[in-house]
């Protein structure tokens, strides 16, 4: 997959600041990092994203953040 133009990389980071001031659980942060890493020119931008949020909080929270998506 091809790298997205300046401009939507840009719009895709500026998406991810706005999803940082909402709280965890809700899956907008997660989102806002797949987009980011899809204009990126990511093959798998869920991957990415799981992979950053384990990093970040570790796998235990990432789960219980995965329960707490699935219960909405």
């Amino acid at each position: 997959m091809a790298r997205k133009g300046i401009e939507e990389r840009r719009a895709a980071r500026e998406s991810y600041k706005e999803a940082r001031k909402k709280p965890l659980g809700e899956g907008s942060r997660f989102a806002a990092v797949e987009r980011e890493a899809a204009a990126g020119g990511a093959r798998d931008p869920g991957a990415v994203a799981a992979s950053a949020g384990r990093k970040a909080h570790g796998q235990r929270a990432m789960t219980h953040y995965s329960k707490m998506g699935r219960k909405k």
